[in-house]
């Protein structure tokens, strides 16, 4: 089965495609589908901002499509940066910002969580949602190289982040891993 993915975005798309062609499923990115597109996220939540992206694009193909909207939720901090993750602050300034807020603070008091809500629109316009998490605590600072975003201050375990993983590591407990996990699933049934 083919599907679109609607996102700009090259490190989830770079993660989607790898999780789902393991479970047998092709991922076209949105160039190689022919759009041009880049919906606006103005949901409040990420389940908003998932169908948004994704009936945007459904629109445009009339094929099978996929869109995330996922970020970083920091229980210290009331939740933030949440559904503004990706806007939380200037490109490459976001992990700092959440350092920053968090300074002084011990690191029993750091848990947070990466959300995922994926959004699946298949061939005839049926929309299904598929949700997932990864529980972990914020860092005093960035470790690793692999992955994006706040993959550097976000610790899988005390000390390890999960830009500490490799790719197959990280998809395996991933909020992105668990939420395309069930997507799978549901997809593989008769």
């Amino acid at each position: 089965m083919e599907m679109v993915c609607a996102t700009n975005n090259k490190g989830k798309l770079v993660e989607l495609k790898k999780i789902l062609e393991a479970y047998g499923f092709s991922v076209l990115s949105l160039a190689e589908a022919g759009i041009n597109a880049d919906p606006e996220e103005t949901g409040v939540t990420f389940e908003e901002n998932a169908l948004i992206k994704a009936r945007e694009i459904y629109k445009t193909v009339k094929k099978p499509v996929i869109s995330d909207d996922s970020g970083l939720a920091v229980d210290y901090l009331n939740g933030e940066p949440g559904v503004y993750s990706a806007r939380y602050a200037e490109v490459g300034k976001r992990r700092e910002k959440i350092l920053k807020k968090l300074e002084g603070v011990p690191y029993e008091k750091r848990t947070a969580r990466f959300v995922c809500c994926v959004c699946y629109i298949d061939e005839s316009g049926n929309e299904k949602i598929f949700n997932g998490t990864c529980e972990g605590k914020i860092g005093f600072d960035n470790k690793g190289e692999n992955g994006f975003g706040y993959d550097p201050i976000f610790e899988v375990s005390e000390g390890v982040t999960m830009a500490m993983l490799s790719d197959d590591e990280k998809n395996a407990v991933s909020h992105r891993g668990n939420a395309l996990k069930k997507l799978a699933e549901e997809l593989r049934k008769p």
